[in-house]
């Protein structure tokens, strides 16, 4: 376990210096190809537990260290080793010897006593230390300060589940391939793979215990990809119409892009600026065994990429904050500053507005978000259609399995928090 530990403490420290961790993870098991898949897998779930429980980690250590730790990587072992005591399944002595064995890794001479004793202290303390926790909201909840005021104001009523959602395990949800089967033809596979699921909706599924996606029955042949609930609405709120030129804006990883032309026969334009994120969708299409024209092109550069002919359907999948999907992306909200978003909103204004230009008379642009923050969503959709006099909002409505406040759903236990505004062009 000691290993899995310490790559776990490499990781966490990177991300505390400010780092994207599956960036992290690439450079590190790039860097470290003799890693055996166990120490691997077990290393990236403790690497998640310890950042996602970030905020409860540094408070118990600033409360049984006076001193400012100088080696962040003994910092970082004793946040993975206090997720394990408070979080996992690990038992408490075999989690206090691994991380006693990781840190002499670290460092020979005093880093091993030193976790010992810092960590038995806190076994003795638990029960204290976790009383005290509750009365320091960033400590407690484990999100930026700053995050949380921002959360309490927008939803003041569901605040508290918003934020505690997102230090859950995300689902590992299914999307069924209409072209290729159905739910209760994909039901029977399950069944017959011993699978435990549940229903979501007419066409997605959620495993009861996550697997690995090659040994989803039908994944390989493109019968289904992982794609989470609400991620799924955005295709269906733009009623797509067979024969339709449509487009795709910022479009990577693909999940959207085979979602649309699994509903219809459309002409479809998927746009990416980044080369490698628009291989993903290259290999998502492959894998479902469909085609669009696929552009690496600045999307705001329009000249650069737009053949002149309008588009009947456009899908603006914005980037932002990403908020809404914390659980998945525990990173996020430690990277994160409040200043970010005015970044955001002025990026997502300018796009919403090229992208207007480049629809019909009569056709539908879809903004969409995986952001709970009202900035960069409604108030976006608001002063836009003030600024625009022929972009009209079109309402939706979804039933009970969806948790929707206004355009914006929120995290809850189907899915993750998206925010999605339909404008009609007039």
């Amino acid at each position: 376990m000691h290993h899995s530990q310490l790559i776990a403490a490499n990781c966490v420290s990177e991300v505390i210096k400010g780092h994207n961790l599956n960036h992290v993870f690439v450079e590190y098991f790039n860097h470290h190809p003799n890693t055996t898949p166990q120490q691997k897998s077990a290393a990236i779930s403790l690497t998640y537990g310890a950042i996602r429980f970030l905020g409860e980690n540094q408070f118990i250590i600033r409360q049984l260290i006076k001193k400012k730790i100088t080696n962040k990587k003994i910092e970082a072992l004793l946040c993975v080793a206090l997720f394990q005591l408070n979080h996992d399944q690990s038992n408490d002595f075999t989690a206090v010897n691994e991380a006693v064995k990781a840190a002499k890794l670290i460092n020979k001479s005093w880093a091993g006593s030193f976790v010992n004793g810092v960590l038995r202290n806190f076994i003795r303390q638990k029960e204290t230390l976790q009383t005290e926790l509750k009365n320091d909201e960033e400590a407690f909840y484990s999100y930026p300060l700053w995050w949380i005021q921002l959360i309490k104001k927008n939803y003041p009523k569901d605040w508290e589940s918003i934020l505690l959602n997102g230090n859950k395990h995300p689902p590992l949800t299914l999307r069924i391939n209409r072209r290729k089967n159905n739910i209760k033809q994909y039901e029977e596979k399950l069944k017959y793979a011993e699978i435990s699921y549940r229903v979501l909706g007419d066409t997605a599924l959620e495993l009861i215990r996550p697997i690995a996606v090659e040994n989803i029955p039908g994944f390989i042949d493109g019968e289904v990809s992982v794609q989470d609930f609400g991620a799924q609405l955005a295709v269906e709120l733009l009623d797509l119409k067979v024969g339709q030129i449509c487009l795709d804006a910022c479009s990577a990883p693909g999940g959207k892009t085979g979602h649309m032309l699994e509903i219809a026969d459309i002409e479809l334009v998927s746009i990416d600026y980044h080369k490698d994120r628009l291989n993903k969708v290259k290999e998502n299409l492959e894998r479902l065994q469909l085609d669009a024209h696929l552009k690496c092109a600045d999307l705001i550069a329009i000249n650069t990429w737009w053949n002149k002919k309008l588009f009947d359907r456009i899908l603006l999948d914005a980037p932002c904050s990403a908020s809404g999907v914390v659980r998945r992306h525990v990173d996020i909200k430690w990277l994160r500053i409040s200043h970010d978003i005015e970044i955001f909103v002025k990026q997502q204004k300018i796009m919403l507005q090229a992208m207007w230009q480049l629809l019909k008379k009569g056709g539908k642009l879809l903004y969409s978000t995986c952001s709970i923050f009202p900035e960069e969503n409604q108030r976006i959709i608001d002063c836009f259609i003030k600024e625009n006099g022929d972009a009209k909002e079109v309402k939706w409505s979804v039933d009970s399995k969806y948790s929707k406040y206004e355009n914006q759903l929120i995290p809850n236990d189907n899915h993750d928090g998206f925010f999605y505004a339909l404008l009609e062009k007039h």
